[in-house]
Formats: C-alpha cells, sequence, structure tokens
C-alpha cells in the first residue's frame, strides 16, 4: 500500500525516504589493518605432545607381545605421547608416572580393550551349526 501511494505521490516518496534514512547510522570506512606477516610454518602450541610414533590399538590386534615389544623401544616421553594421542589417560594420572613399565602396563590394557570391542557381537559359527 505505501509502496503504490510512493510511487503516486513524489511529496509522500520523498518524506519516506527520509524516515527511513533516519533510523539508518551513518556507515564508517573500514579501518584497514597491517596484519603481521609469520612464516608459514606451523607450529603446534607448546601444551600439545609430538604426534604417537605408533598405533598401539592395532599392535594390540596382532598380540599383545608384539605391542609389548614396540611399546619397549620407546623411551618414557614417547610412550606418553602415545597415551596422550590415543586418550588413555582421562584422569591425567599416567603423565605423572616415572616408571616406564606401569605406563606400558596401562597402554597394554587399553588398547587391548579397544582392540577386542565389539568382539561380543560377532557370530562364532561352529561346525555343528
Amino acid at each position: 500500500m505505501a509502496i503504490s501511494e510512493a510511487e503516486a505521490n513524489p511529496a509522500f516518496q520523498e518524506r519516506l525516504a527520509k524516515a527511513l534514512a533516519a533510523d539508518e547510522k551513518p556507515v564508517k570506512a573500514p579501518v584497514e589493518r597491517k596484519r603481521q606477516t609469520k612464516p608459514a610454518e606451523h607450529k603446534r602450541p607448546s601444551n600439545r605432545r609430538t604426534p604417537a610414533m605408533l598405533d598401539p590399538v592395532q599392535l594390540a590386534r596382532n598380540g599383545e607381545s608384539e605391542l609389548r615389544e614396540a611399546l619397549a623401544k620407546l623411551d618414557i616421553e614417547q610412550l606418553r605421547d602415545v597415551v596422550a594421542d590415543y586418550g588413555m589417560d582421562p584422569g591425567k594420572l599416567v603423565m605423572k608416572w616415572r616408571d616406564a613399565d606401569r605406563i606400558v602396563d596401562r597402554i597394554v590394557e587399553v588398547a587391548r580393550g579397544r582392540a577386542q570391542k565389539g568382539s561380543a557381537f560377532l557370530l562364532t559359527c561352529s561346525p555343528e551349526m
């Protein structure tokens, strides 16, 4: 209704335009800020650990002895990397341990559990069926 009135009456059209323009705030030109260009290298945050050197769950599927053998080759910090990367320490206790064998035992325990997860649902067929 107002559109047809504005088209027919130029005075109304002018008042309508002023009324609508009064609600609008003046637009400021965007301020250009200089961005500091940094080298393209990507650094991990200092609170992040190095990615794990192996996949403990996959090794656990191949057998516990293979997993323990692979873990024995890692130092304590690399073991902690595995724990952190695979979320094996929800209570943040394992990261404080200083005994490598204790950390290895925890990794093996969690990895075995994850490797066997869902195995209860697999059908085992016997010759009698």
